[in-house]
């Protein structure tokens, strides 16, 4: 039986898109499995490890929203991608 990806118990090194240094950066702001990503929600998650890691780019914002929605970070349209960024510009 496998588990599926978007349970909320999910640890975050174990989310589609995140390798171990984003899990590393996530489990720093207290994001440790993927219902904390959803109630944090992908921005404010990015801000707050933005916030701990300078070098954090926007393709953790796309990886982030991409573990939410089930999408590879690289297979977001678009329209979303600037949805996010205009959100991140707006915090």
């Amino acid at each position: 039986m496998s588990v599926d990806p978007l349970h909320d118990a999910v640890p975050s090194e174990e989310l589609l898109n995140l390798g171990p240094k984003s899990a590393r950066w996530l489990e720093q702001v207290g994001i440790r499995t993927l219902g904390d990503l959803k109630q944090t929600g992908a921005v404010a998650a990015y801000l707050m490890a933005k916030r701990k890691e300078p070098q954090c780019s926007l393709n953790l914002l796309y990886a982030l929203e991409g573990a939410l929605t089930g999408v590879p970070w690289n297979k977001l349209s678009e329209k979303t991608k600037q949805r996010l960024r205009t959100a991140v510009q707006n915090e």
